[in-house]
């Protein structure tokens, strides 16, 4: 699972929670129960504007049970745990920050910034015709690297005739410095013609 995708489930999770909290208390505190005449079920939390967020029967309830703390220390240590995931995973680097180029000479190492790779790949295809933007970026392990790359094409591009360009470029001029392989992921986009200009006192057809 990508970085990206996890940031977007927890954004989505702790929205949610937010908006499902806001939303309850909103309407306790509006009485909006009372003016639509509809009686919430016993347990429903804030029923109306004078009623707490936890009452004391709520927050004494289960209190004497054996398993009750346990399980709130569970919880509680759980969710930092999983917040301190989270966080350092914003600061971890999602691809390797250099790779290791082969070289005749014995015993010379020669490493290359996965940065600069990028850059290459980004300056090759963005010179083709048919790309209006590109952005690229190596992911994985050194032993194991991944070029991940979104393009956006021109309106009169050729997707197919595109793949087959960048293939045969940049990617296969990728592969030859590394001397190995190297996957690729593309996600190729069309940008949308701009809309013609409406000349000035005219009004649109209906039909």
């Amino acid at each position: 699972m990508s970085r990206a995708t996890v940031n977007r489930a927890v954004l989505l999770l702790a929205g949610a929670a937010l908006l499902a909290g806001g939303v309850l208390v909103l309407a306790g505190g509006l009485d909006l129960y009372g003016r639509l005449g509809w009686t919430p079920p016993s347990w429903w939390p804030l029923t109306s504007p004078d009623q707490p967020v936890f009452s004391d029967a709520s927050r004494t309830r289960w209190s004497g049970e054996a398993w009750w703390w346990p399980v709130v220390f569970a919880v509680l240590g759980l969710a930092v745990a999983g917040g301190l995931w989270w966080l350092f995973a914003q600061a971890r680097r999602s691809g390797p920050t250099a790779v290791t180029l082969p070289v005749a000479a014995p015993g010379l190492t020669l490493r290359l910034r996965a940065k600069a790779l990028a850059d290459a790949v980004e300056t090759e295809t963005i010179a083709l015709p048919e790309v209006a933007r590109v952005r690229a970026r190596l992911t994985g392990t050194p032993k194991r690297l991944r070029l991940c790359a979104a393009v956006r094409l021109t309106p009169d591009a050729d997707p197919a005739a595109t793949l087959e360009h960048l293939h045969d470029g940049p990617l296969a001029h990728a592969r030859t410095t590394l001397a190995r392989d190297l996957p690729a992921e593309l996600r190729l986009r069309v940008v949308r013609p701009p809309a013609p200009p409406r000349r000035a006192g005219t009004r649109p057809r209906v039909t």
